[in-house]
């Protein structure tokens, strides 16, 4: 198996020892968990506003997904982790516009007691290319 760490600045830097995303065998990306974090300032972008908090975690995993070559139509698992199950409509709305129900990959959403830097959403997937 190749292993191939995969690395953007147009998504955030890890906070703790791990990468962006890897590519395993040419094929297989594993993005880990994207926050809200501005990848230029680092700073938490929304405060308090998971809209706009779900908003810069799909764009940082879009730029992970891209640097890996993949796209919105490559994934095929995702995750969520809500700090609160009663903000999942909120986060699912704009979830949708990124993938079409007819393709949407499978998907897991769990509330979760605390997240990294206290965010309100974090969300991880694995792509096929």
């Amino acid at each position: 198996m190749t292993r191939q760490v995969i690395r953007t600045d147009n998504a955030p830097a890890p906070v703790g020892p791990y990468n962006q995303a890897i590519l395993a065998s040419g094929q297989m990306v594993f993005v880990s968990g994207q926050i809200a974090l501005d990848p230029k300032t680092g700073d938490i972008v929304g405060t308090g506003d998971v809209t706009k908090q779900t908003k810069q975690v799909m764009s940082n995993v879009e730029a992970v997904l891209a640097a890996a070559n993949a796209k919105w139509e490559n994934v095929v698992k995702v995750s969520i982790f809500l700090k609160d199950m009663n903000d999942f409509a909120t986060v699912n709305s704009i979830y949708a516009q990124y993938f079409s129900s007819d393709s949407a990959p499978a998907r897991a959403c769990v509330e979760v007691s605390r997240l990294p830097k206290d965010v309100l959403v974090e969300i991880e997937c694995i792509a096929v290319i």
